[in-house]
C-alpha cells in the first residue's frame, strides 16, 4: 500500500548483500537461499543462528545469549517446563481432534469463555490467528450480508488471501481492494475527546463510503492494541463510541486479540477490555500455546449456528489435545505466575524509563504501550520530528550485536516494537534500557 511500509520488509536480511555475512554463517545463508521459499523472511544484517531457548533468553551456536523483546508467542516464556511437560505427556498418550469427544478441550474452552463478555458462549479452536480472523471475516459476512470491512492503514490480520486483503501493511505494491476502507490512524489526535471523536467520525465515513459502493459494512476489525500501526494503547476507551456505532448498524466489531490477548496489556486477559467494549468476534492466536499451534474465535452461538447451516467448517488439528494441554498450561501458568500483574508492574517501570530516554535524547519521539506491550519512535530532529526508519533499522541492529532482540512497526517501520515474554522482570528491563542507550549513543 502506498506511503505504508511492509510488515514483511521491516528488518529482512538482504541476500544480495550475503557476502559480508560471517563465514560461520554464510553456508547455512547459502542452503537457506536454495531451499527455502523467499516469502519466508530472515531477520537482521547479520542473521542469527538460533539453537536454544530459556525464559526471556534465546542463545545461538556459539553460546552468546540475547534478551528477546522481539516475540510474543513465548509469552510465559521460552520453554516453560509446565508447558513442555503438558505437551510432552499428551504426546505421549493421545493426539486427536474434536470429532472424538474428549473432556479436556470442554473444560480448556470453559475457562476461556469465563474471561469473556456474557454474550460470547462458544469457541472454535484452529491453529493459526490467520485461520481465526479468516473465519472471522466469513462469520460476519455471512451473518449481515455484507462484504465491506473497515480497518487501519498499517493493520495485519493474517495471511490467507482473504484477511491479506485486509491487510494494508502486507501489500507490498497494490492498494486495499474497494470493499476495504482504512482509517489513517497516524493522523489520530493524541488528546482523549479528540481522539475519540476523530476515530468516530473515520468509522461513520466507512460506513458510508462502503454502503456507497454496494458493499455494505460486515465488520470493523482492529487489533486492540494497534500493533502494526505503531502500537497505539491510548487513550483507554477511544474506541468505545465506534463500537458503539458498529454495532448500532448491524454490523459487527471484531476484537483481533493475536497480539494483545492472554493478559499483555497488563490490566486484563484481553486488550478490547481496556476499552470497555463487547466485541461480536473475538480472535486469538500466537501466544495461546505458547510456541505450539494453538489459536481460537468466540463469537454467540447464533453467529456459529446460523454459518453452519450453510457452511461446513472442520479444522483437523485445530483443538487438538496436545494444543489443549499445551493451552491449558498458558491458562495455568499465567494465574500461577500472576504474569498479569507483572505484566502491568514491569511495563509501567519499562515505560517510565523508556520516557526518561526520550526526554534525554532528540531523536527518541514518542513513547507508547500499555502493560509488556511498548511503542517507541525514533524521529529525526532536523526535520521536524519526521519519522526515521533507518535510524530505527540502526538501533535493531545494534541492539542485535549487543545481545538484544527488537522489532519494528508502524506505518514508516520507525516504531521500535517492545513486547517481551510476560516473565520479563525489571532486572531484564534494566539490561534491555542499558543496550538502548547504548545501541542510540553508537547510531549517532
Amino acid at each position: 500500500m502506498k506511503g505504508v511500509r511492509s510488515i514483511l520488509d521491516q528488518n529482512a536480511f538482504r541476500f544480495d548483500t550475503q557476502e559480508s555475512t560471517p563465514t560461520n554463517l554464510s553456508r547455512m545463508v547459502e542452503k537457506r537461499l536454495k531451499t527455502v521459499g523467499p516469502t519466508s523472511v530472515l531477520f537482521y544484517q547479520e542473521p542469527l543462528h538460533i539453537v536454544r531457548g530459556e525464559g526471556v533468553w534465546l542463545y545461538d551456536d556459539s553460546g552468546n545469549r540475547y534478551l528477546d523483546v522481539y516475540n510474543n508467542v513465548p509469552s510465559v516464556g521460552h520453554c516453560h517446563q509446565k508447558v513442555v511437560d503438558a505437551v510432552c505427556r499428551q504426546m505421549a498418550e493421545l493426539n486427536i481432534h474434536t470429532r472424538y469427544l474428549h473432556g479436556a478441550i470442554h473444560e480448556y474452552i470453559e475457562r476461556i469463555l469465563d474471561t469473556m463478555p456474557s454474550k460470547l458462549n462458544r469457541m472454535v479452536m484452529t491453529c493459526t490467528g490467520s485461520e481465526s480472523n479468516d473465519m472471522a471475516l466469513r462469520l460476519a459476512r455471512h451473518w449481515t450480508k455484507n462484504h465491506g470491512v473497515i480497518v487501519t492503514e498499517a493493520a495485519y490480520h493474517g495471511n490467507t488471501s482473504a484477511v491479506t486483503e485486509i491487510s494494508p501493511s502486507s501489500l507490498k505494491t497494490s492498494e486495499p481492494a474497494d470493499h476495504v476502507f482504512v482509517i489513517p490512524i497516524s493522523e489520530m489526535p493524541q488528546a482523549p475527546d479528540e481522539a475519540k471523536t476523530w476515530f468516530l467520525n473515520k468509522v461513520r465515513e466507512g460506513i458510508q463510503t462502503l454502503n456507497d459502493r454496494r458493499y455494505g459494512c460486515a465488520a470493523l476489525i482492529v487489533d486492540t492494541i494497534f500493533s502494526s500501526d505503531g502500537v497505539i494503547a491510548d487513550p483507554a476507551g477511544f474506541l468505545k463510541p465506534s463500537v458503539e456505532l458498529i454495532q448500532s448498524k448491524e454490523s459487527l466489531f471484531i476484537a483481533d486479540e493475536v497480539q494483545p490477548g492472554f493478559g499483555r496489556t497488563g490490566d486484563n486477559m484481553w486488550g478490547f477490555a481496556r476499552h470497555d467494549v463487547a466485541p461480536d468476534i473475538v480472535t486469538m492466536g500466537k501466544p495461546m500455546g505458547n510456541g505450539y499451534p494453538a489459536a481460537g474465535i468466540v463469537a454467540n452461538d447464533h453467529l456459529f449456528a446460523s454459518f453452519n447451516e450453510e457452511v461446513g467448517y472442520f479444522n483437523t488439528f485445530g483443538g487438538s489435545t496436545a494444543a489443549v494441554a499445551a493451552g491449558s498450561a498458558v491458562l495455568d501458568v499465567i494465574e500461577e505466575e500472576n504474569l498479569i500483574a507483572n505484566s502491568k508492574e514491569v511495563g509501567l517501570y519499562l515505560k517510565t524509563r523508556l520516557t526518561d530516554l526520550a526526554n534525554e535524547y532528540e531523536e527518541v519521539g514518542a513513547v507508547r504501550g500499555a502493560g509488556l506491550f511498548v511503542g517507541l519512535d525514533f524521529i529525526d530532529p532536523t526535520l521536524s520530528g519526521a519519522p526515521d526508519p533507518a535510524k530505527a533499522s540502526k538501533v535493531i541492529n545494534s541492539l542485535r550485536q549487543n545481545g538484544v532482540l527488537i522489532g519494528a512497526a508502524g506505518k514508516y517501520g520507525n516504531t521500535l516494537k517492545i513486547r517481551p515474554p510476560l516473565c520479563f522482570e525489571n532486572s531484564h528491563a534494566d539490561f534491555f534500557l542499558n543496550q538502548m542507550q547504548r545501541a542510540i549513543e553508537e547510531t549517532r
